[in-house]
């Protein structure tokens, strides 16, 4: 359960990921935007959640619904689920205290993707904004 504020807070994305993660997924994010972006609408418009969120990953997880495979979309080099935060509250990723700090904290899905990035032993929330038109 992540009960560490700032997991799930909107200070900047932690040192970790920006050394290690940012450049890659941000590379990775462009190609598969547009998709994370309509999948985002949906996921609202259809009335299933205000909190889209998409879990990225190498490996396969258990979180959401598989949207994008390796290789599926100009060769990304990540899988994409899509989830919510109800379903993170759910497996208790998100402790029933924080829901409001991650409500408090989201970033508008209509300029923003929130990801959560799990790979081997690292797993983080971050909000990568979707390219302008």
């Amino acid at each position: 359960m992540l009960e560490d504020y700032q997991a799930i807070s909107n200070a900047p994305n932690s040192p970790d990921l920006n050394g290690k993660y940012l450049g890659v997924i941000s590379t990775d994010f462009a190609l598969v935007a547009e998709f994370l972006k309509e999948a985002s609408y949906q996921i609202r418009t259809r009335g299933f959640s205000k909190y889209p969120v998409f879990a990225v990953s190498q490996t396969p997880v258990a979180v959401g619904q598989r949207l994008i495979g390796i290789g599926e979309m100009s060769e990304n080099q990540w899988n994409y689920h899509a989830s919510m935060m109800e379903e993170f509250v759910q497996r208790e990723i998100i402790a029933e205290e924080n829901i409001e700090v991650f409500k408090s904290s989201y970033k508008d899905p209509d300029e923003f993707c929130c990801l959560f990035v799990l790979d081997k032993d690292f797993a983080s929330f971050i909000y990568i904004p979707f390219p302008e038109d």
